[in-house]
């Protein structure tokens, strides 16, 4: 299955550490080009049909900038499918840091 990944530096280099491409992305002007090339939406340069992602993976935050856009994707049914991942700060209230995600997934207190 393709991936690719959109958000804060650290999230997209740890993806590629493990083969994901992705782009980092800050601002919503950031996030919205490189959602529209993933998507093929707008005026963007879409990726080459045979990379194009089943999943794209988008940060809570990078999520956060581009809402409006990710539900009027989301709602047509067409890859890529949207996953959204915490980011390492939280910053996004009322969201889990990626640290406490993992340990209530594991079970583990450290």
């Amino acid at each position: 299955m393709n991936f690719y990944t959109i958000g804060e530096r650290e999230i997209v280099l740890a993806f590629k550490m493990t083969g994901v491409d992705g782009t980092v992305a800050q601002t919503r002007q950031e996030v919205l080009e490189a959602f529209n090339r993933v998507t093929g939406k707008g005026d963007s340069v879409m990726l080459p049909v045979e990379s194009v992602p089943k999943v794209l993976i988008l940060t809570e935050r990078a999520a956060s900038l581009i809402e409006e856009e990710e539900i009027e994707w989301q709602k047509t049914g067409k890859y890529p499918l949207i996953v959204e991942v915490p980011g390492l700060s939280g910053e996004v209230k009322g969201k889990k840091s990626l640290t406490d995600a993992i340990r209530e997934a594991i079970g583990i207190q450290i």
